[in-house]
């Protein structure tokens, strides 16, 4: 058998992290054209409204801005922004980064959820040119971007509040879908 034609361990490659994500987004969001790229606004809408299913979130807004990028702001508990154990990480991080990282598989935290079959948050990150989120806990504004679905920086307080809540700021990434044109209308009929 020529070298060509060889098949070892050495071919076998392994997509770390968001990579995979990136390299293959139709597994995760069933394609890159327009039902894609409004699935990513469901996705961070989701978590909003089971804030709201649980009893912790009355108010969600979501803008669509001029660079077609988009801001989901609620009032709700907050992304936790204490160091996940395990992960050695801001449980904000872990969730923004890690793939079936959340607080919807068992019945601790939401006792109902409208996201179940979503494939979460971290998805979203892997397909945007960036992602900036913000959280309102504790008195403080905690800060975090990452770009592609990389980190940036490390998870800062940026700021005093005394409002509560998670700011998710997107912009899908142009080099992965068709469109970026966000449809009110579609839209609307989900919501």
């Amino acid at each position: 058998m020529t070298d060509k034609k060889k098949y070892t361990a050495s071919n076998i490659k392994v997509l770390k992290d968001l990579l995979a994500v990136r390299k293959r987004p139709a597994m995760y969001i069933g394609n890159t054209s327009t039902e894609g790229l409004h699935h990513l606004l469901y996705e961070v809408v989701d978590n909003s409204v089971d804030e709201a299913l649980a009893g912790y979130c009355d108010q969600i807004d979501i803008k669509i801005l001029s660079d077609n990028s988009i801001v989901v702001k609620d009032n709700g508990r907050g992304i936790p922004v204490d160091m996940h154990k395990s992960e050695k990480l801001p449980a904000l991080e872990v969730v923004m980064t890690k793939l079936h990282a959340g607080g919807k598989f068992d019945n601790k935290s939401y006792k109902v959820s409208g996201g179940l079959h979503g494939v979460g948050v971290s998805v979203v990150n892997a397909l945007s040119e960036y992602l900036e989120v913000e959280v309102y806990l504790n008195g403080n504004v905690y800060y975090q971007r990452y770009e592609r679905g990389v980190t940036v920086n490390p998870m800062e307080i940026i700021g005093k509040t005394k409002r509560r809540g998670t700011s998710i700021h997107f912009r899908p990434d142009e080099d992965i879908f068709e469109t970026m044109d966000f449809s009110f209308d579609i839209i609307r009929q989900r919501m």
